[in-house]
């Protein structure tokens, strides 16, 4: 046989155990090298052909499975670094994505929105302490300041009652927003509806309404009701919650002299409730910002609040597996729009 360019029964018996060891793809490529004359013919007894194919496979599988094994545990590496980065706290790190549907992918995109997510939680933590810290902090120095004042002999009775009404106006701001934290806490933490019944929606309503007769005479406020007889399946406690803050924002944010128009009706699919106030309405930033804790879209606080009211609503809602929509626009007032289910079957546990 031509030993230069011609296969020979010592390559062909060589060829097969590289094969059996290394796979077709190690005995192609010698078959290619012999025929191009790059490999020179090993001169071997048969006897030592095994331990020549598996000394060859050994390398040429290591450097294989290394070259492999560095590309695909690169990604996996990666992951596990970032996993002990998020340990410390640090919720910045991200891991680069490979652009396939594997599961390695997929698992990498995962951990990167739960970085992220874990990231807006730590931020909305942190901003609801500064928030509850500052919202705290004001009425107190202002009940330390008066209450000062009150200890001069030679304060007069106006001022002296001034002061007096000012610290009994700031206590009880305190007193509201501790209450509504320790609701809105509640319901967050809350996963499913209890202790449900069957009740009048509208007499709830009209007694909610009731309740902030006061504030609406106070500001000559004309309420326009338009109540459909309506039956409801759910915790009374909680929807009065929803109610009563939803009226005192409404009333709120009207003018002297203005109107609040209250509807609810059934749909085919529940309970539609619709509140609306000819106040001055809100822009599209504070449209944004609305159910967030302690956001008010007052900064010049004219109007006394804490921000939480329509977070409980939020959650009121989220809760009954209802929806929300709120409809304002600046100088011509705001509606509130909730759609809620009204029977057992369709207010269940939430996700």
């Amino acid at each position: 046989m031509n030993r230069g360019r011609t296969l020979n029964i010592q390559m062909v018996i060589l060829v097969f155990y590289i094969m059996i060891s290394s796979g077709l793809l190690t005995g192609v490529c010698f078959l290619f090298l012999y025929a191009a004359g790059i490999l020179p013919i090993p001169q071997l007894t048969p006897i030592l052909y095994p331990l020549v194919a598996l000394l060859v496979s050994i390398i040429i599988g290591t450097s294989i499975s290394a070259m492999a094994g560095e590309k695909m545990l690169k990604p996996l590496n990666q992951l596990v670094k970032a996993i002990k980065v998020v340990a410390t706290g640090d919720f910045s790190v991200r891991v680069e994505e490979i652009n396939d549907h594997s599961e390695m992918a997929n698992l990498i995109r995962n951990f990167n929105h739960m970085a992220e997510e874990l990231g807006s939680i730590e931020m909305f933590r942190n901003s609801f302490i500064n928030d509850f810290s500052h919202e705290f902090k004001t009425p107190i120095v202002s009940i330390r300041g008066f209450a000062k004042q009150l200890q001069n002999d030679n304060l007069s009775p106006e001022k002296r009652k001034e002061y007096t009404d000012i610290i009994i106006s700031e206590s009880e701001r305190l007193a509201n927003m501790s209450a509504n934290v320790l609701i809105l806490n509640k319901f967050e933490n809350q996963q499913f509806i209890t202790n449900k019944t069957e009740y009048e929606l509208d007499e709830q309503i009209r007694d909610c309404i009731i309740l902030f007769e006061k504030q609406w005479s106070k500001k000559n406020i004309e309420i326009n009701l338009d109540l459909e007889p309506l039956k409801i399946y759910n915790n009374q406690e909680m929807l009065s919650h929803l109610w009563i803050n939803l009226i005192e924002n409404a009333i709120k944010y009207s003018n002297d002299n203005g109107h609040v128009a209250i509807r609810c009706y059934g749909t085919v699919n529940g309970i539609q409730f619709k509140i609306s106030d000819d106040g001055n309405g809100m822009d599209e930033n504070t449209l944004k910002h609305i159910f967030d804790k302690f956001y008010q879209g007052d900064n010049s606080h004219a109007v006394q609040g804490n921000g939480l009211g329509l977070s409980i609503v939020k959650r009121i809602v989220e809760l009954c597996k209802g929806e929300i929509v709120v409809d304002s626009e600046t100088q011509k007032g705001t509606t509130f729009t909730v759609k809620l289910p009204k029977s057992e079957s369709e207010c269940q546990q939430t996700e």
